[in-house]
């Protein structure tokens, strides 16, 4: 809020009296401008250029030592009114944008406008996102969750204000150039994350980042599949293709349609769950169907059969035949029957897990040309 209250006054302020170092170039334009204009008429009167340009000088800052020669024409005369009009008024313009530039600067130190600067030197162990499209904004809602230092490299105006706005750190530049990269603290940084969505400039900064900090740690998104491994050529530690990702949590969402009814009935399991999570494992809710090649078989041997994948916490089971029961840390001799709800920890890959379940019971034949399901 403070950062956003500064911009505004500072934004004020330039609407008011203008950008101070523009109007400081344009009145340095105008009194060169009336210097050689005026240095140029004492000439066309028989002036030498060291008596012209003396006398201009004496008249625009108004020191009043005398004339080098005299003004004795009417020319000369209407010449010299002109310089002392023009050139004062000039003067007076001039010592009011310097004061203007000198004020403006003081005053976006005194309300901490350049702060950013300190900010970012003080940065250590950080994160750098390179980019601020749909991912960079998600992803520094997340780090900032986690109360990750992190600043964000962005060489559009346009969303560095709006980086600023949410109250992130934002360094305006194209982090492309590796002096970018280095006003961004990339020797300190401990990661980088490369998210832009050209394939070509994300292989271009990390080809950068692992020149100039060798120990950075560089997460790189790609578009196509082709790109991953020209990524970690360049140097990326990992590489995040979110068009895979979203078609691979898609068919997660197909194979355990229960997790989310599952979790919402507990938040201790929810709480469980991103424990978890910290450790690369998945906390998943699965239905065994009916055709299912582990229907009928034991904890221990769906648990063989998944390599390892998986392993099983919870057995829920409806009421059938029997009473509804519920089975916490079973063990290996409990088996699985058609319908049970099966709470898994994986720590491999989820479909490959899902798979595990879906795969149908082989059939076995039963005399000559026919067959039966198990």
């Amino acid at each position: 809020m403070a950062d956003r209250r500064n911009q505004l006054i500072e934004q004020a302020a330039s609407s008011v009296i203008g950008p101070p170092l523009q109007n400081l170039r344009r009145t340095l334009v105008y009194m060169i401008v009336v210097f050689c204009a005026a240095t140029a008429g004492f000439m066309a009167a028989g002036w030498s250029l060291g008596d012209a340009a003396y006398m201009v000088t004496l008249t625009i800052f108004s020191v009043g030592y005398g004339e080098v020669r005299p003004i004795d024409t009417l020319y000369l005369r209407g010449l010299a009114i002109a310089t002392i009009v023009l050139g004062c008024t000039g003067m007076l313009v001039l010592t009011g944008a310097l004061v203007q530039v000198f004020a403006h600067y003081q005053l976006k130190r005194f309300l901490g406008i350049d702060r950013m600067q300190s900010q970012i030197e003080r940065l250590t162990d950080h994160a750098i996102i390179c980019g601020f499209g749909r991912i960079g904004l998600q992803l520094a809602k997340e780090l900032a969750a986690a109360r990750t230092p992190f600043i964000i490299v962005e060489r559009d105006t346009g969303k560095c204000e709006e980086i600023r706005a949410l109250g992130y750190l934002a360094l305006c530049a194209d982090a492309t150039d590796e002096q970018s990269l280095r006003e961004a603290g990339i020797e300190r940084a401990r990661v980088l994350a490369t998210v832009l969505p050209d394939d070509a400039t994300n292989v271009f900064i990390t080809l950068s980042a692992r020149n100039l900090n060798p120990r950075l740690e560089i997460i790189a998104r790609g578009e196509a599949p082709s790109t991953e491994g020209k990524l970690i050529h360049a140097g990326a530690d990992k590489v995040v293709l979110p068009t895979h990702i979203g078609a691979e949590r898609i068919a997660e969402l197909i194979i355990y349609p229960r997790t989310a009814r599952f979790l919402g009935e507990s938040s201790e399991l929810r709480e469980l769950k991103r424990g978890l999570n910290d450790f690369g494992l998945e906390l998943e809710a699965v239905t065994v169907p009916p055709h299912s090649a582990l229907a009928g078989a034991t904890v221990a041997e769906a648990e063989r059969r998944g390599n390892g994948g998986f392993f099983i916490v919870q057995i829920d089971r409806a009421a059938g035949t029997g009473p509804a029961q519920s089975f916490l840390h079973p063990g290996d001799d409990v088996r699985i029957e058609a319908g049970d709800t099966l709470v898994l920890v994986i720590r491999g890959s989820r479909v490959a897990a899902g798979a595990v379940f879906n795969a149908a019971r082989p059939k076995a034949p039963v005399g000559r040309g026919y067959s039966v399901t198990d």
